[in-house]
């Protein structure tokens, strides 16, 4: 566990800069990335997975970033949930986090998991994380603004309940939906393989981007206060689908290039 623990930053309160609802895309939503990634593994790759998480699925780890949360050792993970930077700039034209972030975690995941020195206890533990940050990635509102905590500060309604945007779409649009997350994973759109090529091209960094457009869309879609139910679900929901389709084919890329 040596790299693990040095790459962990001893910080005081680092809580305080960290936001995220109990679960970031619900366990159903990343349980979801994590099974229609592993339909898209090669052979290489799934038995390799397989051995170093000696059997469990992707689905299966996919919450344990958050699991750990209540563990004071992993605390300085918090803020690699999420990224925050001006929607007019392009990341890095602010000075980043000194505590990390979503891109600084996930290449950092990557990095752990194709040094041949790394022990596979360390690799273990990126990658479990790595499943769990590409799906963060593919919330909208984790790469949101930071000054209202990626939505977390704008409250609304879901339907009777009291709720803010970031829950909405972590996971009350899940959770009302009521599909299982295999369910969901079986149940995503056909895609062609040229389709699912394009949906794989680019890098962490213009997944980034796309998020950050989405998230600019999901800002406009509640007021505060308002109460959302119906025809949000009617006008967003696919969206959510979609997103957590495209995390499972970019979770597998990436996979398969570690792996495969």
């Amino acid at each position: 566990m040596n790299l693990r623990i040095k790459s962990v930053l001893v910080v005081v309160l680092i809580t305080s800069f960290a936001y995220s609802s109990e679960y970031d895309w619900g366990k159903t939503g990343h349980r979801a990335t994590g099974q229609i990634a592993e339909c898209y593994l090669t052979k290489k790759a799934k038995k390799n997975i397989a051995l170093l998480l000696k059997g469990k699925s992707l689905a299966f780890v996919s919450t344990y970033a958050d699991e750990i949360k209540s563990d004071e050792r992993f605390r300085p993970y918090s803020p690699w949930h999420y990224v925050n930077f001006s929607f007019e700039k392009k990341y890095g034209e602010e000075k980043p986090s000194e505590f990390g972030d979503l891109v600084q975690g996930i290449n950092t995941c990557i990095q752990v998991l194709k040094n041949e020195e790394s022990s596979n206890d360390d690799k273990e533990f990126h990658l479990k994380m790595l499943v769990h940050f590409i799906g963060d990635l593919h919330q909208p509102l984790h790469v949101g603004r930071g000054e209202d905590k990626g939505g977390n500060d704008i409250q609304v309604r879901w339907f009777n309940d009291g709720s803010n945007l970031h829950r909405v779409w972590d996971s009350d649009m899940l959770d009302y939906n009521g599909m299982s997350y295999t369910e969901l994973s079986k149940n995503t759109d056909r895609l062609s393989k040229a389709q699912t090529k394009a949906l794989e091209e680019g890098t962490i960094l213009d997944w980034v981007y796309e998020s950050q457009k989405l998230a600019k869309k999901v800002y406009a879609s509640a007021n505060v206060g308002e109460k959302l139910g119906y025809k949000y679900m009617y006008d967003h929901f696919y969206t959510v689908r979609t997103q957590l389709h495209k995390g499972g084919i970019r979770l597998a890329k990436i996979l398969n290039e570690v792996f495969g």
